[in-house]
């Protein structure tokens, strides 16, 4: 049974906040309610907060201590695993809210446990993906722990049916807080890459552009040159970047910044949600773009037709998987670990040219395990590689089954 506000006399609940309105009028309320309060954020490297301190600060005038747990490190891990898997999800979007909610949720459970937490409280609105993965991560990693969603409590929504109604509520406490001007979309942001959502992107008379890039630019404000860029493989996992080494989080901020000043990894979709319905989102993901187009070259050279084929496939069930919020469930960690097979031999270093939002293939370099040869490939020499006159049985033999099928009828 839902868990609602009155429910929570007496229980020790973990708020997940982020220091806005919604995180502030919640954690008063439920200590109102008799509730023993302790609020929670993580440091995903978020490119849109300056300093993660700032959300303790901002909710200590409500009276509650926020944890700052430091996750950069396991965050940049997940990015790597989908970047090796070219996992994208509806209009090419990056999953970077997905992985996201998988990183975020396994470790505040973690920091919650050893404070004694009962209960997690998230604020997911009843509309979107996040109440899901919130609660299923929740779900498998502490199965003991309750979760309580405020945004889905129908009481909770007849007090606070509205921001104003929030702020009305904060200011009998002494609080200052603003509901803020009218939003023409609202963000979510971490290391991955940025989401834009709702207000007038939800109408399909608004074009994407309204959107002021956050990581970069648009193409059209991108510089005027192309700019080279070199990056490292081994196994799958970009190890540097222009010839410095570079720890994975440290790669994603230095290919974020050169992905985003070049206009990569802009992208729109009417995602289709876990709930059913579909959403419109436009997305940023200029580290994870460059990164992940890059390694696909390596990918070109190493595999052949069948496996690409399986690849594909395997790309496509992570991509969703990690969309639902199942991230660490079985099915996908052994789609992964089939991932890993194919990457084990994608080692190589990739130069590419970056042209306002396109990436352009330069060389590729070092990549022992490469299909391609050029005595097969050439047309001028044909003394070397592929025997052209070979071909010929292989032509008659599928002309054997072309044949048929026209005797047949088969053919329209």
């Amino acid at each position: 049974m839902a868990l609602t506000v009155h429910d929570m006399k007496g229980r020790k609940i973990g708020i997940c906040v982020s220091g806005g309105l919604d995180s502030k009028t919640i954690s008063c309320r439920l200590r109102e309610a008799g509730a023993d309060v302790l609020c929670f954020t993580a440091n995903l490297g978020q490119p849109d907060e300056k300093d993660i301190n700032d959300v303790a600060k901002k909710m200590a005038p409500c009276g509650v201590e926020t944890v700052i747990v430091d996750i950069r490190k396991p965050m940049a891990e997940a990015c790597y695993q989908v970047i090796k898997a070219e996992a994208t999800y509806d209009g090419g979007y990056w999953n970077s809210t997905g992985i996201g909610r998988a990183v975020t949720t396994r470790e505040l459970v973690k920091a919650m446990k050893k404070r004694g937490i009962d209960t997690l409280v998230h604020g997911a609105t009843g509309r979107g993906n996040d109440q899901m993965r919130f609660e299923r991560y929740t779900n498998q990693f502490a199965p003991e722990m309750a979760v309580y969603a405020p945004w889905r409590d129908a009481e909770l929504l007849k007090e606070f049916p509205g921001r104003s109604a929030m702020c009305a509520y904060l200011a009998k406490k002494g609080i200052v807080a603003f509901p803020g001007g009218a939003k023409r979309y609202s963000t979510d942001c971490n290391i991955a890459g940025l989401s834009h959502e709702a207000e007038d992107l939800e109408s399909m008379q608004t074009p994407m552009t309204i959107v002021q890039t956050t990581m970069g630019n648009w193409p059209m404000g991108a510089p005027d040159k192309i700019e080279s860029v070199t990056i490292k493989f081994e196994k799958g996992r970009a190890v540097s970047l222009n010839g410095k080494k570079l720890e994975p989080f440290d790669l994603i901020v230095a290919a974020n910044e050169i992905g985003g000043r070049n206009g990569l990894g802009l992208s729109h979709a009417l995602e289709n949600r876990i709930i059913g319905t579909k959403s419109r989102g436009v997305y940023e993901a200029p580290g994870m773009e460059l990164l992940g187009k890059a390694l696909r070259y390596i990918y070109q050279a190493i595999l052949d037709r069948r496996a690409t084929n399986m690849f594909e496939y395997l790309s496509k069930f992570i991509a969703n998987q990690v969309y639902d919020g199942r991230y660490f469930d079985l099915a996908t960690q052994a789609a992964f670990a089939a991932i890993d097979t194919y990457a084990e031999l994608a080692t190589g270093t990739v130069k590419v040219g970056l042209y306002k939002g396109n990436i352009l293939f330069q060389s590729l370099t070092g990549v022992k395990a490469s299909l391609y040869f050029e005595e097969n490939a050439s047309m001028e020499d044909a003394q070397k590689g592929l025997n052209p006159v070979s071909s010929q049985g292989f032509a008659e033999i599928q002309s054997v089954e072309a044949r048929s099928m026209a005797k047949a009828k088969q053919i329209k």
